[in-house]
């Protein structure tokens, strides 16, 4: 299954991305998200599909989305500006345009990488009008800055070209008649931000499938017995008791374990706990012991977690941590209305997709999740492919007797 990444950029990026970059990609499907300005990028988180990755075509606006990007469950990079950018556009400008780099005025994310391409090939006439936007994000930052800057130097004569890093800055500039050049992204920087976002998924989802246990110190069995199964499901883990002491054991995966901790299932179900990640399942049963000395330390209803690099965090849960999987909020009763669901079963299967570290599922895994037959699940993802919602992405053939069984893609945002 190709790796889905999410690309988030102007609409020229977008054009520059399809006609250098993506007939040369394999195994890689970008999905484009648009904006007119910078700043409405973080508007487009809620719009974002399930996927591997999300990139942003810079800096500019992924700061301005950093807030939303912290709910999201898959890698978040963008593409940095460097002198190779800087340095290729100077060039152009040179060799087509005949303007020494001293009459161009340029906007870019650091002052310094004007410095380091000065360094480097010793102009005799370097820029001299730049303006950077590094300190002024996300708050202080004002497009018609940017373009008042340009527009001036223009006017004054001190200059005969702009370069600029931002796309509405140049959209504004043209509709004013000045001369101006975006930043040319190089397509081997294009293709190594990509690849980079290619390879922090797989490493997402390599790290979400390590061994994890959970140490759970429980002094009643009988009156706990329905409870502590329950916590294993939701884990979707393997309980095991263990004889020297009154301690259980939960087996699972780091994904499961993190996904458990960040619901509000971790919240409903209050437990002293210690948490441990390793290579080998002994290594994490040791880890989550250590961590669970550390919680009966402070309180009865607390877990900290130990990973395989002996890194100790907690105490959870954060009782003031926002939930973001709420299901009265207006934007899930919205969501749900249109897709016709239940805001309970829509909740539901988006803690079941964020619960996975892959893409793809099947109606026996989600009915599993949520508790209900098989033939209840069957029926809601009926009526989420019949509304254009979710897709039926393959077969998955099985051993026994009967029907290939469908594997299953949501399309509707989840983050």
């Amino acid at each position: 299954m190709k790796t889905k990444i999410a690309l988030i950029g102007s609409k020229e990026f977008m054009e520059h991305v399809q006609t250098s970059v993506a007939p040369n990609l394999y195994n890689i499907e970008l999905v484009p998200y648009i904006y007119d300005e910078p700043q409405e990028a973080s508007m487009l988180m809620k719009d974002l599909t399930p996927c591997d990755a999300v990139l942003f075509s810079g800096a500019l606006p992924y700061f301005f989305s950093e807030q939303a990007c912290r709910t999201l469950s898959v890698p978040v990079l963008y593409l940095e500006q460097d002198e190779t950018a800087l340095v290729t556009s100077l060039l152009y400008i040179l060799h087509h345009h005949e303007i020494e780099p001293d009459r161009v005025s340029i906007d870019l994310m650091d002052r310094s990488l004007i410095d380091h391409a000065q360094s480097d090939l010793h102009l005799k006439n370097p820029p001299r009008y730049v303006m950077d936007y590094k300190e002024h994000l996300p708050h202080n930052f004002h497009i018609n800055d940017y373009t008042d800057f340009h527009r001036q130097l223009f006017q004054e004569g001190k200059t005969e070209l702009v370069l600029t890093s931002i796309h509405a800055v140049y959209d504004r500039l043209v509709e004013m008649h000045i001369p101006c050049m975006r930043m040319i992204d190089p397509a081997k920087s294009l293709i190594r931000a990509i690849e980079e976002a290619h390879s922090q998924s797989l490493l997402s989802k390599r790290k979400a499938a390590t061994i994890a246990a959970a140490r759970l110190s429980i002094q009643e069995w009988d009156g706990e017995h329905e409870r502590l199964h329950e916590l294993a499901r939701l884990m979707k883990g393997t309980l095991q008791k263990n004889e020297d002491d009154a301690s259980f054991t939960i087996y699972s995966n780091r994904g499961s374990i993190e996904h458990f901790m960040d619901s509000t299932d971790f919240l409903e179900h209050p437990i002293l706990a210690g948490f441990g990640y390793g290579h080998t399942a002994a290594e994490a049963e040791a880890n989550a012991q250590t961590a669970l000395s550390f919680a009966k330390k402070v309180d009865e209803g607390c877990a900290f977690i130990l990973n395989e690099e002996k890194e100790l965090s907690g105490p959870y849960p954060d009782k003031s941590k926002k939930q973001h999987l709420k299901n009265d909020t207006p934007e899930m009763l919205s969501l749900a209305k249109q897709l016709k669901l239940s805001p309970s079963n829509l909740s539901k299967i988006i803690q079941f997709y964020k619960s996975r570290s892959s893409r793809d599922f099947t109606a026996a895994e989600l009915s599993d999740y949520m508790q209900i037959t098989r033939r209840s699940t069957e029926r809601i993802l009926k009526k989420l492919v019949d509304n254009g919602s979710a897709k039926i992405i393959g077969e998955e053939m099985t051993y026994a007797q009967g029907r290939p069984r469908a594997i299953y893609e949501l399309t509707f945002p989840i983050y």
